[in-house]
């Protein structure tokens, strides 16, 4: 919270301005009067004027009172704020930062004009990488940068991270970037500035865009929790863990059908479920059996079930029923079996 009254510190601001500089300034920013911010267009139609002289009334406005003595008078209300901005690594997103420092939702208002005021902070728009920010100055905001993006790339195609391993790769980027560690503090300050990078329902971080993290249907929730599990699942019980884990509807039978149709599934038993990274090869048993003997050749009979078990969970004897077929298995002198 801020250790200032910012809507007082904002009123004595106001109140040496002409009264339709003012009204401008207080529709812009949401404060005064005016509870709500105003656009350009907005101000202009209300009074019957375009929107770049409603621009220039603000510029006005704005150069008068930082030219004012209030501005030195005021400056320790600057650096308490510039003091808040350097624990965050000298950069913060707007909307959280306004917040944590705001008492109620019409001081936020109030906060970002005191902001503005101010040439010793700048303003970042939003675009495709990152939310709006404020920054104390350019090397922090450029390090910020130029550290996130190197983090979007490492990102790329990989695991789910958990928040430390996340925190320390950033930490480790930030060190060569901006030349000195950062605090627990401004590392999450850093990372709510990007857009791209967010944190899935279990936990894990990684790109917002990547399917371990936002989820597309039944088949990606699917995957993570198996991936949480850490063991073959049965459809039923991947629908049941989707709903309990990650509050999401998974009707049982549509678990079953979307697994089939997706290669990162194999099917190791009746309506058992494993992903093919934990090493599993898609296959009915026969085909199993012809893949080890084929990669691994004869065996005796007890270590061929023994491999094939970690394939698939069966019954012993439904694997020696597939044994049986002549025409893809036989059975050497010493016992061992082959293929045909």
């Amino acid at each position: 919270m801020a250790a200032f009254d910012s809507l007082k510190i904002s009123e004595e601001f106001l109140q040496t301005l002409p009264k339709r500089v003012r009204d401008v300034l207080e529709r812009r920013f949401g404060i005064g009067k005016s509870k709500e911010r105003k656009t350009l267009e907005a101000i202009g139609a209300a009074y019957g004027i375009t929107r770049e002289r409603v621009r220039q009334i603000e510029a006005h406005g704005l150069k008068k009172l930082r030219a004012h003595e209030f501005m030195k008078e005021k400056r320790d209300v600057f650096e308490s704020l510039k003091s808040e901005l350097s624990k965050r690594g000298g950069i913060a997103e707007e909307e959280n930062f306004l917040t944590t420092l705001a008492a109620s939702p019409a001081e936020k208002n109030h906060l970002r004009f005191l902001l503005t005021l101010a040439e010793d902070f700048k303003r970042h728009k939003e675009d495709e990488e990152f939310r709006p920010r404020w920054s104390v100055d350019d090397k922090s905001a450029t390090a910020c940068r130029d550290t996130l993006r190197v983090l979007h790339k490492e990102l790329e195609g990989r695991e789910p991270l958990e928040v430390r391993e996340l925190k320390a790769k950033l930490a480790s980027l930030a060190l060569n970037n901006l030349g000195a560690a950062l605090p627990d503090e401004a590392l999450d300050s850093w990372l709510l500035i990007s857009k791209l990078i967010a944190a899935n329902k279990l936990g894990g971080w990684g790109l917002a865009a990547s399917p371990h993290i936002s989820p597309r249907g039944v088949r990606d929730l699917a995957y993570l929790v198996m991936k949480r599990h850490g063991s073959p699942l049965h459809f039923s019980e991947v629908a049941q863990t989707i709903k309990k884990t990650l509050g999401e509807e998974a009707h049982v039978q549509t678990v079953h059908n979307e697994l089939i149709k997706d290669g990162r599934f194999v099917l190791v038993g009746r309506g058992l479920y494993a992903l093919k990274e934990w090493g599993y090869q898609p296959g009915t048993v026969k085909e199993v059996i012809r893949n080890i003997l084929t990669a691994g050749g004869p065996l005796p009979k007890d270590k061929l079930i023994e491999k094939v078990l970690k394939e698939r969970h069966v019954k012993t004897a439904t694997i020696l029923i597939n044994l049986q077929d002549k025409k893809l298995f036989g059975t050497l002198e010493d016992g061992r079996i082959s293929l045909v």
